[in-house]
């Protein structure tokens, strides 16, 4: 479907949405149970949603558990469901650019849109640099005082304490992985540059951004030359695409293989602490450090 097409889509449901259900602009900013209605678009934003909204909140995730956030095209209930947030939490840019196009043409009163956070250029994945992630839970306490005031404190309050708990997570992060500093960080895709820029690696993707773009030859020896210059043992690879090329890899170079996690397919089971957690043990298994 063309842009202009998908656009009117977008429209027509949003229309829908506000003849059979009401919209937000007609509501006083909170569900009917007290609750604050917030709608996100992507795992990380849903954990900080639901860290700083608390029991005051109910957070929907556009992307199902284990879904993939890249390039997600909502449906007409989707959209209806942006309509009708009192909240929305996004990451506009190269991410989901569907849902960029469904909030420019609703224009919801209250939307938190954390691409202040993401400067590098197409690399959606700022939360795994947790000093990135802290400020968004300011902005979304910031929303949310504003359409339920009476609760202004204790969301600021959470936002604090979700703050602390980063900072402490960096900490940990930062003492690990100093003696890893420099060391080569070889993935099956390049999704990990805000963490390798935060702990002083160094990436190096077999494939780039998209982890389902062929590998081209001239690529696939750059890196074969880089490990070979560099020492790197280890491949990390994302358990939900697979091994792929970094199987063959691994085999050709005598390298080991572990997963390392972008937090964007997310099991229910799963959660950013504990995923952070198995990250940085992964790291200290699997890259070169003196100590």
């Amino acid at each position: 479907m063309t842009r202009p097409g998908r656009l009117g889509v977008f429209a027509l449901a949003g229309c829908l949405g506000c003849g059979l259900t009401g919209c937000g602009g007609d509501q006083a900013g909170a569900a009917d149970d007290g609750r604050v209605d917030v709608v996100v678009s992507s795992y990380p934003l849903e954990y900080v949603a639901a860290e700083v909204g608390g029991d005051r909140v109910d957070v929907t995730n556009l992307v199902p558990a284990g879904g993939d956030s890249h390039g997600l095209e909502p449906t007409p209930r989707d959209v209806m469901t942006l309509t009708e947030a009192d909240v929305v939490v996004h990451l506009s840019g190269a991410l989901q650019p569907a849902i960029d196009d469904v909030l420019a043409q609703q224009e919801p009163e209250h939307v938190v849109d954390a691409t202040a956070l993401a400067d590098h250029g197409e690399d959606p994945h700022f939360w795994l640099d947790p000093v990135r992630l802290a400020p968004l839970g300011t902005q979304v306490a910031d929303e949310l005082a504003v359409v339920d005031p009476d609760h202004a404190d204790r969301y600021a309050e959470r936002a604090e304490r979700l703050a602390a708990s980063l900072q402490e997570m960096d900490e940990e992060y930062a003492t690990a992985l100093a003696p890893c500093r420099g060391a080569t960080l070889l993935a099956s895709h390049e999704a990990f540059g805000y963490l390798t820029e935060r702990y002083g690696l160094r990436q190096v993707g077999v494939a780039g951004l998209d982890p389902h773009v062929e590998v081209s030859p001239t690529r696939l020896r750059r890196v074969v030359d880089d490990v070979r210059d560099t020492g790197a043992r280890t491949i990390f690879f994302e358990a939900a695409a697979g091994l792929g090329v970094a199987e063959t890899l691994a085999d050709e170079l005598g390298l080991a293989t572990d997963v390392l996690h972008p937090i964007e397919r997310v099991a229910d089971e799963e959660s950013y602490p504990g995923l952070m957690t198995a990250n940085l043990a992964a790291l200290r298994r699997g890259l070169v450090c003196t100590g």
